[in-house]
């Protein structure tokens, strides 16, 4: 589907919106919903009893005695039976491609979290996963599981070549301890990586053995673990980016977001998405971001307000910093108590020069290109500030809406200054939840903990701010967010930051009309107006109705993108749910800690021998703490891999 968004639409939509029985007589239409609550995400009528759509626009919003009148003979109308429908969900900001290998993974988790308790249950969730997704396994040649834990097993031991090839012995079956340090291969895995009898242990790396010889047992440890992985998903290729890409969207349309973000790219990876776009691959909008400090004349040349099946290039992607969990934002303050071998003031440090952030702003001033800056320490915003105030003289004022990424750290005049430049804040609340407990005890400390993320303080200056997830680093799970955002609930149960919560309907705004602004499509997208697209989420609960506590358990039950159903909740797809790795109860991610070890343990090996061990042994305990700038660096690592055909 192409389809532009022009400006005079908003017009339109305004005109139209009070108008259901004229619409009706240009002719019945295609689908009627109702039976349900409606949150439309417009002010001037926040709640509807239904809504009917034609063409994959919606035609009418409104009662349900308005509404129904443009029913006709071949008009489908559909009962909520009480779901709630709200606009489909905008991806502020997340990385669609490798979020697509998470997607095509297993989830080798134990209970309650999964289904892996012995070797036997090992076995039979991979063969299950494997049979659920037939196609991909036949697409990618290729097996794998996350999240094992040796000491959970029944076994107590880590399972072998012999055991993962009663799983297959065609296809290479490889699995990962959910440590993130260690991963069991299948006998063909092994052939295919080139490890056999004759093999050496790699420096840093061991690679076990059968017991009484020299033939590997399967299992790989550290260096000899991460050369694999690199291996065997390099060996993947250009087209196992483009399965990463299509599983990456389908994931997202899983979680009700009918707009999917690439947040980093380059010309290479942008490729790959045209490739999937063009074979018809995307049933979501897909706007990637291209790195501006790689190709930025490609960027101007390429950058378009519409969507050409379904993917566009909609801005450009600068870097300041690195991670608050990891102590590498860039601060104005010394850390509170972190983690690792830091000297005494420790503020972390910048990823780029000072010249190149004020370089990159003014191109996109210049350029009118949206560029979308990753700024998670308060001294990294206070040079993107200085960069945007510098920009702003020159050019003057006008509707640009660049965007700060994360946040984290921000103290209360950098979000006032960021109004004043209309530059937009996509904030990352999850934060609150997966790693809150160590900002309050590590990174920030009690007192400036309380204000990661500061939506309550955006809220009070009646600014648009956005919530995102960022996955890879955490998963693309919307009520999560939702939850996030609301109840910033931390994963002991602590509140971190009362007075930053907001409400539910402004939370899922930051999700829907406010991400659909910052993408420029607020004209075709992000409220159930007439005259936008019929892009629907359908929940199982209606979130206003609900204890706050209780939001992360609602479940999307159908996601549809300009009127047609991309995702529905049956009982098959509620099992490849099941099987399909993702976050444990507790919040822990054994996809972003593979992440974040392999780049650890890469940084670790470019040291010199004496310091070496001490790196790889912090990695291994994982003293240095969480780092999702780390997972979102190492998988680049493993995209440019694949792209060099595992060389």
């Amino acid at each position: 589907m192409n389809y532009k968004i022009p400006g005079v639409a908003v017009a339109l939509v305004s005109m139209l919106c009070g108008m259901p029985v004229a619409l009706a007589q240009r002719g019945a239409a295609d689908r009627i919903w109702t039976g349900g609550p409606v949150l439309t995400m417009n002010d001037a009528a926040m709640r509807a009893e239904a809504v009917a759509t034609k063409g994959g626009r919606i035609v009418a919003v409104g009662s349900k005695a308005d509404v129904m009148k443009l029913q006709g003979p071949k008009t489908t109308v559909v009962d909520l039976g009480g779901r709630a429908m709200l606009p489909g969900f905008v991806d502020a900001h997340g990385h669609v491609v490798f979020g697509g290998l998470q997607a095509l993974s297993a989830n080798m988790l134990p209970p309650p979290d999964g289904q892996v308790r012995d070797i036997a249950s090992l076995q039979r969730t991979l063969r299950e996963w494997a049979a659920a997704n037939a196609e991909t396994v036949k697409s990618v040649n290729l097996i794998v599981g996350f999240g094992y834990d040796n000491a959970q097993l029944a076994e107590r031991r880590d399972p072998t070549r012999d055991e993962l090839d009663a799983v297959s012995k065609d296809v290479p079956v490889f699995v990962v301890h959910q440590s993130g340090h260690i991963g069991a291969l299948n006998s063909k895995a092994l052939e295919v990586i080139g490890v056999n009898a004759q093999s050496t242990d790699p420096a840093g790396g061991i690679i076990r053995r059968r017991a009484g010889s020299s033939e590997p047992d399967g299992v790989l440890e550290e260096s000899a673990f991460f050369a694999a992985a690199q291996k065997l998903l390099g060996q993947l290729g250009a087209g196992g980016l483009k399965a990463f890409a299509k599983a990456g969207s389908e994931l997202w349309a899983r979680f009700g977001y009918t707009t999917a973000q690439e947040g980093r790219s380059d010309p290479t990876v942008y490729g790959v998405l045209r490739g999937v776009a063009d074979a018809g691959g995307f049933k979501i909008d897909v706007a990637a971001y291209p790195d501006v400090l790689i190709d930025r004349d490609f960027i101007a040349k390429n950058v378009t307000p519409g969507y050409r099946n379904r993917l566009r290039i909609a801005g450009a992607k600068l870097t300041i910093d690195g991670s608050a969990p990891g102590f590498t934002a860039w601060r104005d303050r010394p850390y509170y108590k972190p983690v690792g071998n830091y000297p005494p003031g420790y503020v972390g440090y910048p990823a780029v020069k000072n010249e190149q952030v004020l370089d990159a702003v003014e191109w996109a001033y210049t350029n009118g290109v949206q560029i979308i800056v990753h700024a998670n320490g308060e001294a990294a915003s206070d040079l993107l500030i200085a960069a945007h105030q510098s920009s702003l003289a020159r050019h003057g004022p006008g509707d640009r809406r660049h965007v700060l990424i994360h946040g984290t750290f921000l103290r209360e005049d950098q979000v006032e200054s960021y109004g004043k430049l209309g530059v937009i804040p996509s904030l990352f609340p999850m934060h609150t939840f997966y790693w809150g407990d160590w900002h309050r005890d590590q990174t920030a400390g009690p007192v400036l903990a309380e204000d990661i993320s500061p939506t309550g303080w955006a809220v009070q200056r009646g600014m648009r701010f956005t919530s995102h997830h960022d996955a890879p680093v955490a998963f693309p799970d919307s009520m999560r967010v939702l939850d996030a955002t609301v109840t910033r609930r931390s994963r002991s149960g602590d509140i971190i930051g009362p007075r930053q919560r907001v409400d539910v309907i402004t939370a899922l705004k930051a999700m829907t009309i406010w991400p659909a602004y910052q993408h420029r499509e607020e004209a075709a997208k992000g409220s159930i107006e007439v005259g936008k697209l019929a892009d629907f989420v359908i929940l199982s609960a209606d979130p206003t109705a609900v204890e706050p506590d209780s939001l992360d358990q609602i479940k999307v039950t159908e996601t549809i993108k300009e009127g047609v159903a991309v995702f529905t909740l049956t009982p098959a797809e509620q099992r490849k749910a099941d099987l399909m790795l993702r976050p444990d109860s507790g919040g822990g991610n054994a996809f972003e800690r593979f992440l974040a070890a392999g780049a650890r343990h890469q940084d670790a090996m470019q040291l010199l021998p004496f310091a070496r061990a001490a790196a790889l042994r912090a990695g291994i305990t994982g003293s240095a703490g969480p780092d999702p700038s780390c997972s979102i660096r190492y998988a680049d690592v493993l995209i440019a891999t694949m792209l060099a055909g595992g060389r």
